[in-house]
């Protein structure tokens, strides 16, 4: 019997170191691949009460997903540094853009709200002259400007209306070649009369008036001449006239 124990003895004793040596394979496995003491874990494995094999399928699991990460970048930081530094630049280059664009688009209302302003001064002057001068030129009737686009009137169109004495107003573009050129002629001084030149060059603007309507193109003419030079390109009689 003391020799069956011996013997019982021995195999523990075999069992015990080899058990051991596992141990310490383990813990220096673990310590190789990961970089901490397993000591450090021992107190929570008496916690574990889940089955081994649930442990090992939730271990394989997670050495997966550890796996499908890849590798570790130890340049990381130095590269989410320079990343940051970029970023920040550029967030600071953004923000100067955004701020100009900003003023920018100020400056440009501002500009294009007294352009408009302007504009209409300007054009309600013509406008007003037009209607003035072509009841001077025709012995009557009226003279319009229409804007097309009041709202935006940086962007508009303008259409002219006439409306001979014993006619309807009506487009220009419906008029007679005489009454289109003697439209035109009003707008020209009505024009002229807001924004005056020293020196103006005419060429065959009487070329559809008749006899009377060259009569008051050049009573014009001469009236204007007294502030303004005029060359005029034209019929002999007109030449005459003038």
């Amino acid at each position: 019997r003391l020799g069956t124990l011996q013997t019982e003895l021995e195999r523990l004793h075999l069992s015990l170191a080899q058990t051991e040596t596992e141990i310490r394979n383990v813990k220096d496995n673990f310590r190789e691949q990961y970089g901490r003491d397993l000591v450090e874990f021992e107190e929570r494995m008496y916690e574990l009460r889940m089955q081994p094999q649930v442990l090992r399928d939730q271990l394989a699991e997670k050495r997966q997903k550890l796996k499908e990460l890849g590798s570790v970048n130890l340049m990381a930081p130095e590269e989410y540094g320079e990343v940051k530094e970029r970023f920040e630049f550029l967030s600071t280059q953004l923000g100067d853009l955004q701020k100009a664009r900003d003023d920018l688009r100020t400056i440009t209302q501002e500009i294009r709200n007294e352009s408009a302003e302007l504009f209409l001064t300007t054009y309600n002057h013509i406008k007003k002259n037009f209607h003035n001068m072509f009841r001077r030129l025709f012995g009557g009737g009226r003279g319009e400007l229409r804007l097309v686009d009041p709202d935006h009137v940086l962007e508009s169109g303008i259409e002219i209306y006439a409306q001979p004495p014993g006619k309807k107003l009506e487009n220009i573009s419906l008029l007679s070649g005489g009454e289109k050129s003697l439209t035109a002629i009003a707008l020209l001084f009505a024009t002229y009369m807001v924004r005056p030149s020293p020196f103006c060059f005419l060429d065959e603007i009487d070329a559809a008036l008749d006899e009377q309507n060259v009569i008051r193109f050049v009573n014009l003419l001469r009236e204007f001449g007294r502030t303004s030079q005029f060359i005029e390109i034209g019929r002999a009689s007109c030449r005459e006239r003038v």
